[in-house]
């Protein structure tokens, strides 16, 4: 590989990154939270048998497509499924336990923290009047569908993904998305003393090796470089064990995750322009489409009253300033 690094604070870093890892796996269960301790099967991206959303999705891919009108977040609908969440007592979500910044487990609190779960404290918030009424499924970029898809008796595992998932046709055809409520870019990190500006120049390189979390938009895109062997992972932490001991070039993702890289790893550096964008949407199983309304009427709120601003300031500055948040695209239902 052509990254040489101190060989002591690359072991160093792996060695973090694994008591990270260990700690996702093994943190004591506490109250609502699942904190992915259920067994959860091999993952694919399978469609649900639930027929697919009204409006079928025609844009080309990585454009936002749009989503159901919003509802008030100030009432609940009786009979809807917003009614049955609040009877059940709490809000399922599944989240990412290891994406810095977005959804990420803090070491020294041991709770799930970031971008992607504050918003789902809000939704929490616009739901039952508090915002830690959620119970979390630590899920990979793989299980993303699953969760979302019902089983014989129609139930899913969890009512809301929120793990930096990007809005697609083909994702349209087996869930329901919120509206876009982040829009992100994909990017590529190397070796801080790498020759690789971006990811053209790791292609015109050649025998490079890149990873991406497997069933991901990110790894689909890897197939149309012909100097790019595409390595795939779990989730993108395992990339960042693969790039930090020197078996892969590069990672590539979205810029929110990559940044978060950069920050473990001081031997490393994001290059490039965006390549692609990747605009984010909450998923919820296609057939609650009430719930998918409300939750719009909540990212209609937040984007208002300065919620979506603060929270990007919070999590994201690192990237540079607030930008205005995404526009709402309605037009689906």
């Amino acid at each position: 590989m052509s990254a040489i690094r101190s060989r002591t604070a690359r072991i160093a870093l792996v060695a973090t990154l694994i008591g990270t890892l260990a700690l996702t796996a093994c943190a004591p269960r506490s109250g609502s939270d699942d904190l992915g301790l259920t067994p959860t099967p091999t993952p694919t991206e399978s469609a649900p048998s639930t027929p697919a959303p009204a409006s079928t999705c025609t844009n080309t891919e990585g454009q936002v497509q749009p989503s159901y009108s919003p509802i008030s977040p100030d009432s609940v609908p009786a009979g809807s499924s917003i009614e049955a969440i609040k009877n059940n007592g709490v809000l399922r979500v599944g989240v990412s336990a290891d994406t810095l910044l977005m959804g990420a487990r803090n070491p020294l609190t041991g709770q799930i923290e970031g971008f992607d779960i504050d918003v789902l404290h809000e939704i929490s918030r616009a739901i039952f009047g508090d915002p830690n009424k959620l119970q979390f499924k630590v899920i990979t970029s793989a299980q993303r569908l699953d969760v979302l898809t019902p089983d014989a008796a129609g139930n899913t595992q969890v009512d809301i993904v929120a793990r930096t998932m990007t809005i697609n046709c083909a994702r349209w055809e087996t869930i329901a998305f919120s509206t876009e409520y982040y829009e992100a870019g994909q990017k590529v990190l190397v070796a801080s003393n790498s020759e690789a500006k971006s990811m053209d120049d790791l292609n015109a390189l050649g025998d490079q090796k890149v990873c991406a979390p497997a069933s991901t938009t990110t790894l689909t895109r890897l197939e149309s470089y012909s100097g790019i062997e595409a390595v795939s992972a779990a989730t993108h932490t395992e990339c960042l064990v693969l790039f930090q001991q020197g078996k892969v070039d590069a990672i590539t993702g979205d810029d929110t995750i990559l940044a978060g890289f950069a920050a473990q790893d001081p031997y490393a550096m994001v290059v490039g322009d965006a390549i692609s964008a990747e605009p984010y949407g909450l998923g919820m199983p296609a057939d609650k489409v009430d719930l998918v309304r409300f939750v719009n009427g909540v990212l209609d709120r937040m984007r208002n009253d300065g919620t979506w601003t603060s929270l990007y300031n919070k999590w994201l500055g690192v990237l540079g300033p607030a930008p205005a948040p995404p526009a709402a695209v309605y037009g689906r239902g």
